[in-house]
Formats: C-alpha cells, sequence, structure tokens
C-alpha cells in the first residue's frame, strides 16, 4: 500500500508542476522546462527597432474623415535632449517629439549604473511615443524643432521641453515637464489649426517595447509586457504570446484607465486625461517588437483654434504606495498573483515592520516570527500529531509485517490503532494546507517587491533580490529540512524514507538561485518550525514518562 501510495503521491506531483507550466507559458510567461519563444527572441536583435508607423484608429471609435496609416518604417533619429532631475535622466529625440532613454538615478542596474528603462539601440528598443492621425499631421516620425531652455533642475522644482512640428498647415506642440522627486512626467499636446479647411485629429499615445526579460531567472517566473485597466474591466495582463497568436484582448471605449509596460521590479504608463472618450490598441510591429497604445478624439479644429489635451507619463519602480497616489489601478503592476488578498496585508504589515526596524533582512525576519505565532495553535496541533504518528510507527510497522497479504485486515487494524490511541492520520497536514495560501503570498511579496532590489541585511547579504553569493543560506535550509525531516514520523516504505531523505539536497540546490529573502524567509520559518517541533515532542516525552510512573 506504501510504496502504491508514493507512487500516486509522485504522479499528483508532477502533474500539479506541469499543469502550473502549462499554466506560466500561457500567461506568457517563460517555461521552467523549455526555451519559449519570446526568450529566445529576446538575445536576438529586432530586425528593425523601432518600427512601426502611426497607429490606425483602434475599434470604437469612428474614424475622422481621411483618416491615412502611414506604412510601417523605422523610428528616424535626430537631435538629442538630455534633461536630468534628482531621480531620472531623460533624453528626448526631435524625430518624433519621444522619449528615447531614460534612467533611473536611484536604481542601478546589474553593472552598477544606473537603471535605464527606456533605451533604442540595434539590440533593444522601449520607447514612449505619441502624436496625431486623422490626417497628414505630425507623429512620432516628423521632425519636431527642440526650444531652448534649462537642461537641469538644479534649485528650481520642475523644467521644461517644448517640442514643436508643423505638417500641411497643423502645428502640434508637445511640452513635457519634470518635477523634483517624481517619477511622473507631465504632458500637454497643443494641436493648432493653421489651414483654411476643420480638421479632425486624434491623439495617440503608446509605449513601444521588445520582448526581452530584464533581470529574469530560470528558477522563477515574473511578468514582462503589455497591461491595461479600466474602473469597468479593472487590471489585464497581455502576454506578448498571445499578441504573436492574436487573442490579445483591450477592454472597450473608456472615459478612465491607463496603458503600461510592466517587467520585473519597474513599470511605464501613459495615463491619459480622464473623463474623455479614448480607445485601446495593442499589436505587434515588428518582428520582435509590440505597442500598446491609446487613443483620444480632440474633436472638430476650426481654422486659426487650437484644440489640447494633457496626459501623465509615469517611468519608475513598483513602489506601492506611491503608485496608489498617481492613478486608480496603477499598484496593480505590482503583481501579487491570485493571492493579491493576501499579499497587500502582508506587504503593508512588512512596510510597518522596517518602518520601526529600518532593515528589510531583519524585518523580513520578525515577519516570519509574527506568521509563526499567529499560526501557533495550527502548528502546535500539527506537531502533536505528528508526534503521535512517530510514537505508534513500531506498532504501525508491525501491522503492516503481520498482515502483509490482507490489506482489508491490515487497514482494520490500523483504524482500530487509531481509534485506540487516538490519532488522525491527517491531522499533521490539514493544519499545514491551511497555511499554505499565506506562505505563498509572502512568497510573491518578497519576490515582487522592488525594496527588496539590493538592499542589504547583514555581513555577506548585499542584495536581498540577488541569489546568497556563499551559498550559506541555501546549505542552511538543507540542513534545518534534514533537522525536519529526522524530527518527523519515519515513512515505513523504504523508498519513500529516501525520497525524503534526498528532498532537502533538492530544494537547497534550487534555492542556491532564488533570491536572498526568499531563502531567509524559508531558513527562519524552518528554524522556528523545528523549535516548536522539538519542544512539543519533548513535552509528550515527558508526559509518557510521567504516565510510566
Amino acid at each position: 500500500m506504501d510504496i502504491k501510495r508514493t507512487i500516486l503521491w509522485v504522479i499528483f506531483s508532477l502533474a500539479v508542476v506541469m499543469l502550473y507550466d502549462n499554466w506560466q507559458r500561457a500567461s506568457g510567461n517563460p517555461s521552467m522546462f523549455f526555451p519559449t519563444p519570446a526568450s529566445t527572441a529576446a538575445s536576438a536583435p529586432a530586425s528593425s527597432p523601432a518600427a512601426g508607423g502611426a497607429p490606425a484608429p483602434a475599434a470604437g471609435i469612428a474614424a475622422p474623415a481621411g483618416t491615412q496609416t502611414p506604412a510601417p518604417a523605422a523610428q528616424p533619429s535626430g537631435e538629442k535632449v538630455v534633461v536630468t532631475t534628482d531621480l531620472m535622466k531623460v533624453e528626448f529625440d526631435s524625430a518624433g517629439g519621444i522619449v528615447s532613454r531614460l534612467e533611473l538615478l536611484k536604481h542601478l542596474g546589474n553593472d552598477g549604473q544606473p537603471m535605464v528603462l527606456f533605451e533604442h539601440d540595434a539590440i533593444r528598443s522601449y520607447l514612449a511615443r505619441s502624436g496625431l492621425i486623422g490626417g497628414d499631421f505630425p507623429n512620432h516620425t516628423a521632425q519636431f524643432k527642440v526650444e531652448p531652455g534649462p537642461r537641469e533642475l538644479g534649485s528650481a522644482n520642475e523644467l521644461t521641453v517644448r517640442l514643436t512640428a508643423e505638417q500641411n498647415g497643423v502645428k502640434l506642440v508637445k511640452t513635457y515637464v519634470l518635477q523634483r522627486g517624481s517619477y511622473v512626467i507631465n504632458t500637454r499636446f497643443d494641436v493648432t489649426n493653421a489651414s483654411a479647411a476643420p480638421i479632425n485629429p486624434m491623439l495617440y499615445m503608446e509605449l513601444v517595447r521588445d520582448s526581452s526579460q530584464v533581470e529574469a531567472s530560470k528558477f522563477y517566473s515574473t511578468f514582462t509586457g503589455p497591461a491595461v485597466y479600466t474602473d469597468a474591466d479593472k487590471f489585464s495582463k497581455i502576454s506578448f504570446s498571445d499578441i504573436d497568436k492574436g487573442k490579445a484582448k483591450v477592454p472597450p471605449v473608456s472615459q478612465d484607465g491607463w496603458i503600461a509596460m510592466v517587467q520585473h521590479y519597474f513599470a511605464s504608463a501613459w495615463i491619459p486625461q480622464q473623463d474623455k472618450q479614448h480607445s485601446f490598441y495593442v499589436q505587434k510591429i515588428d518582428a520582435n517588437l509590440y505597442r500598446i497604445g491609446v487613443q483620444q478624439p480632440l474633436g472638430t479644429v476650426a481654422p486659426g483654434a487650437t484644440a489640447s489635451s494633457e496626459a501623465r507619463l509615469f517611468t519608475g519602480p513598483q513602489e506601492e504606495r506611491m503608485l496608489e497616489k498617481i492613478a486608480p489601478g496603477l499598484e496593480l503592476v505590482k503583481d501579487y498573483g491570485w493571492l493579491t488578498i493576501l499579499a497587500k496585508p502582508l506587504f503593508w504589515l512588512l512596510e510597518k515592520l522596517h518602518g520601526f526596524i529600518g532593515n528589510w533582512g531583519w524585518s523580513i525576519i520578525a515577519l516570519t516570527v509574527l506568521i509563526k505565532l499567529a499560526f501557533f495553535p495550527l502548528s502546535a496541533a500539527s506537531y502533536k500529531s505528528m508526534a503521535k504518528m512517530k510514537d505508534v510507527q513500531p506498532r504501525m510497522t508491525a501491522i503492516r509485517e503481520r498482515h502483509k497479504g490482507d490489506p482489508q485486515a491490515m487497514n482494520k487494524a490500523m483504524m482500530e490503532l487509531y481509534r485506540a490511541e487516538k490519532v488522525n492520520p491527517l491531522g499533521g497536514c490539514l493544519p499545514i494546507v491551511i497555511q499554505i495560501p499565506v506562505f505563498i503570498a509572502l512568497y510573491w511579496v518578497l519576490l515582487s517587491s522592488v525594496e527588496m532590489r539590493h538592499a542589504p541585511w547583514i555581513g555577506w547579504i548585499h542584495d536581498l533580490s540577488a541569489p546568497d553569493p556563499w551559498y550559506i543560506l541555501p546549505i542552511v535550509m538543507a540542513v534545518s529540512m534534514f533537522i525536519q525531516t529526522k524530527l518527523n514520523p519515519t515513512p515505513p516504505d523504504p523508498i519513500q524514507a529516501k525520497v525524503m531523505l534526498f528532498m532537502p539536497l533538492v530544494f537547497s540546490v534550487m534555492f542556491f538561485f532564488f533570491p536572498a529573502g526568499l531563502v531567509l524567509y524559508w531558513v527562519v520559518n524552518n528554524i522556528l518550525s523545528i523549535a516548536q517541533q522539538w519542544q512539543i515532542n519533548r513535552m509528550m516525552g515527558n508526559r509518557k514518562k510521567a504516565i510510566a510512573k
């Protein structure tokens, strides 16, 4: 019976892993076992780094008369205007008036230099573009004139970059305003009709990106790709693979919401002017290049008149409290998955602990202790059940030997033993199962929080988001798992017993590549579990000695 049970558990475990892997691939994430087309393409240079003409009018909004969609063309290059604030170094390109490069000065990349979010070269493309459709109007391929102005924030609280283009009597002025202490670029679009006939322009704003993953790992997966939000349809991610297959869906016409590009720890988003009708679109525009955008009709602009609209461009880290203040739902780009309802309060508690302790590593330890205390009654019930099972283990082995050829008699004898000793064979599992969602939610909190990135703990741990450089924590975890195995009842089946002994080794190898913050959480949890289980075993041993006297 035990070997059959072991085989069934192995099959069940493999099925769960394969289902999870298929779900990961269906969600646009890389497979744990097989390379996906997106990850393969990520390492190859795009054939045309920023291809794609102005978008056609999106579904749901009638196209203005005379709408023309330029044929896809490579993004031209023009004069570069570089401005610096206390948080960002931003490059604007006069060709298209786009944001062509953006560095986050407070966040470093793996090379020790400021983290680059937007960039445009032969290998990677990530741009924020905008323009007009509805006629032969200035778009992201038009040549803009840069107006002079300050390029350093200095002692001021904001600086302004203004670019102007005119085409067929239609003038478009883009005004970017960068502020101290903000990752949001306030943007204004002024459209002046200097022609002799009325026009019906439509403003578009889009984020263009290749499918490469930044700071990705083979042992855990985080989402990279477009996302969209409206109050009615809420937050939804769009995988690159769904765009490839033509299965990508965007919400209908709305007067709220935003579009974004998401990657691990960082995001960008165009937040259009609210209470104005706008629609969304998503498209593959080259072999390894995608865009998501929003369009807004500006109405009829009479000769000599000007129409204006405002928007905000966010580019920065996924700091939850900051995102909540920028736009409704924007904090959802920090993705906790289906356990958000548990993860958000856990992160809130972790933040509070950090505010008191001042170190994210010690805050993780404190949070783990608090969670362990909260689940103490359940854990105690589980360990007591396992201790009882360990006590009756010799008698269970004897029953199996005595009824080796009679499964029915063996099961009957086992049930009588359980009743006589008041042992529940599932008593050690159910309390643990109840705790699993909380531990998974905490896993995602630690994995997705940019606050862990480059955050030190003690000594050799200089970055809680990176693997332990000396593998000390994974080794300690393997030892703790081995001790836990010894404290638990030994499986009667020899094969099952060997599997349990090898599990610590397998898990430790896997955790060599996990972020140190995650491994720290598991190590502390294991040590607390060992202490609790040892104490319960000791108490039950003392009770047996007292009864024997």
